[in-house]
C-alpha cells in the first residue's frame, strides 16, 4: 500500500477517499472505514461509477423463494410432532431433532461455506444450496414408511446442509446488488422469504396431514406433502440455474466499489475471522443475537407441545398460532428495514426491538394458559412482530460494525451463535416443560432475553459502512463543479 500522509485536515482542505480494502487492517484513526489522503488535484479524486439494475429485484426475489422452500422444511415435522411420533413410533424428542438438526448442522459447516462464498461468489453458493435442498426433498419422498425414520432424518440432514448456504446470504445480496439507501430494505426482503417459509411450515402440514388413526391413510397424507415440497424445490433449482446472476456489471454503491478493488491475494479468510473475534461490539452483538434468535427457535420447535398441553386436539390452531408469529414478524422485518434505511439508527432500533421482544415473551408466557385461544393469537402476534422482526436488524447492524469485512462472514457468525443457543434452549426448555410446565419453560427464555437486552445496550455504535459512504459522498460534492464557480 502506498504511503499516506496521515495528518489532521482542516475543514477547508480538499480530501479524497481511498476505500478501505476488505481484509486489510485499516488505520485506527478511521475505525476501519476509510483512509484520508490530501490531494491537490481535484481531477484525481473522481469516485468510481455506480449504478442500480432492475435485475436486483429478480435476484432477491429468487433468493427469497428458495429460502422459503428450505425454511418450510425446518418446521414441517415439529408443528405436527405428535403425528410423526405416532407414524414412526419414536419419541417426541426424536422428532424434535428433525428440527434441531438444522441448528446442529450449521455449526461445523458455516466456516467452510462462508469461505466458499468469499472465494466463489453468490451464484456458486446459490447453485449448491438448491442442488442439496432438492436432493433432500426427494430423499424424504422415499422415507414414507413406518420403519424408515432414519431415511427421513437423512433427507432432513441434506436440507439442513442446504440451509447453511442460505442463511448468511441476505446481507451479502443486499450489499452486492443494492444501493446504500436500499440495503436494509433488501436485507429485510431476503429474510422475508425465510420467515414466509416458516409461516407456511406452521400452517400447511397440519392441513395436509390430519391426525388420523389409519397408518396407511396417514402415510398417504405425508407422502403428498413430501411430493409437493420436492416439486417446488426442483422448479426453484432450475430457475436458479437459468436466472441467478453473480453480481451487477457496475457496483451499486461506493462501499461496494471499494470492496471490488481489493486484490484477492490481499484477502485472508482466517485473518478476517480473527479481526471479527477481536471486535468487541460485534462479539456483544453475536451473543445477544444468538440469545434472541435461539429463543425464537425454541418457541417454534416446541410450539405444538405447548399448545397441545393447554388446548388438546388443536393441532391446526397450533399451526395457525405459529403462522401468526411469523407473519407478524415479516411485517416487523419490513417495517424495521424501511425505518433503518430512512433513519440509520441501528443501535437505538435494535435495542428497542430487543426490549419489546422481552416484553412480548413475558406477556405470551403468562397468558398461554388462560383458556382462550384468541388471547394466545393476540400475544403470539405481538411476540412475533418484535422477535422475528429483529432478524434483519441483527444482520445489518453486524455489517455496519464490521465493514469492510465480508458480509457473509459476519452473518455466518451471527447465525452460528443462534444455532448454538437454539439447540441449548430447545433441549432445556423441553425438559423444563416436561417437569415443571410451560410457564416455567417460557420464563426460562425471558431471563436470557433480559441478558441479551443488557448486552445490546452495551454495544458501541461504530457505523463503519455509513462512514465510508458519507466520506465518498463528501468527496463527490467536493469534486463536483458548482454552478456559480467555473471549474479550473
Amino acid at each position: 500500500m502506498n504511503q499516506k500522509s496521515q495528518v489532521q485536515i482542516p475543514p477547508t482542505t480538499i480530501v479524497s477517499l481511498t476505500p478501505a480494502r476488505r481484509g486489510a487492517r485499516p488505520p485506527a484513526e478511521m475505525s476501519g472505514s476509510a483512509e484520508l489522503e490530501v490531494k491537490g488535484d481535484r481531477s484525481a479524486a473522481e469516485p468510481p461509477a455506480t449504478r442500480l439494475y432492475r435485475r436486483r429485484w429478480l435476484v432477491v426475489l429468487l433468493f427469497s423463494s428458495y429460502s422459503l422452500c428450505n425454511a418450510f422444511q425446518w418446521i414441517q415435522y415439529g408443528i405436527i410432532n405428535n403425528i410423526f411420533t405416532k407414524f414412526y413410533g419414536v419419541s417426541s424428542f426424536a422428532v424434535d431433532w428433525l428440527s434441531m438438526v438444522y441448528m446442529l448442522t450449521y455449526i461445523p459447516f458455516i466456516f467452510p461455506v462462508t469461505w466458499l462464498l468469499d472465494r466463489k461468489g453468490l451464484r456458486a453458493v446459490a447453485l449448491l444450496a438448491n442442488a442439496v435442498n432438492c436432493l433432500g426433498t426427494w430423499v424424504k419422498v422415499a422415507s414414507v414408511r413406518r420403519d424408515l425414520f432414519w431415511v427421513t432424518m437423512l433427507g432432513q440432514f441434506a436440507t439442513s446442509l442446504a440451509q447453511v448456504f442460505i442463511l448468511g446470504m441476505p446481507s451479502q445480496i443486499a450489499s452486492v446488488w443494492f444501493g446504500s439507501d436500499e440495503v436494509s430494505t433488501a436485507c429485510s426482503i431476503g429474510v422475508f422469504g425465510n420467515q414466509l417459509g416458516i409461516a407456511i411450515g406452521f400452517l400447511v402440514p397440519p392441513i395436509l396431514v390430519p391426525n388420523v388413526d389409519d397408518m396407511d391413510e396417514l402415510g398417504h397424507h405425508i407422502s403428498i406433502m413430501f411430493y409437493i415440497t420436492a416439486a417446488v424445490a426442483t422448479l426453484l433449482f432450475l430457475l436458479v440455474v437459468v436466472a441467478f446472476q453473480e453480481k451487477p456489471e457496475i457496483p451499486p454503491s461506493q462501499a461496494q466499489a471499494a470492496a471490488r478493488n481489493i486484490p484477492s491475494d490481499q484477502y485472508s479468510y482466517l485473518a478476517s475471522i480473527s479481526r471479527l473475534l477481536h471486535n468487541r461490539p460485534f462479539i456483544l452483538l453475536v451473543i445477544s443475537y444468538g440469545l434472541n434468535v435461539g429463543c425464537f427457535y425454541a418457541v417454534s420447535t416446541l410450539l405444538n407441545r405447548m399448545i397441545i398441553e393447554h388446548y388438546p386436539g388443536e393441532e391446526v390452531n397450533a399451526g395457525k398460532i405459529g403462522l401468526t408469529i411469523v407473519v407478524a414478524g415479516m411485517v416487523g422485518s419490513l417495517v424495521c428495514g424501511i425505518w433503518l434505511d430512512r433513519t440509520k439508527t441501528y443501535k437505538q432500533t435494535t435495542l428497542t426491538v430487543y426490549l419489546l421482544s422481552l416484553v412480548g415473551m413475558a406477556v405470551y408466557a403468562f397468558t398461554l394458559n388462560v383458556g382462550h385461544l384468541w388471547v394466545v393469537f393476540l400475544t403470539s402476534g405481538a411476540l412475533g412482530f418484535f422477535m422475528t422482526g429483529y432478524l434483519p436488524l441483527g444482520f445489518e447492524f453486524a455489517v455496519e460494525l464490521t465493514y469492510p469485512e465480508s458480509e457473509g462472514t459476519s452473518s455466518g457468525l451471527l447465525n452460528c451463535s443462534a444455532q448454538v443457543f437454539g439447540i441449548i434452549f430447545t433441549i432445556c426448555q423441553g425438559k423444563i416443560i416436561d417437569n415443571f410446565g410451560t410457564l416455567a419453560g417460557n420464563i426460562f427464555l425471558c431471563v436470557f432475553l433480559l441478558i441479551g437486552s443488557i448486552m445490546t445496550a452495551l454495544i458501541k455504535s461504530d457505523l463503519r459502512r455509513q462512514k465510508a459512504n458519507q466520506l465518498a459522498e463528501a468527496e463527490v460534492a467536493a469534486v463536483s463543479p458548482r454552478p456559480d464557480v467555473p471549474r479550473p
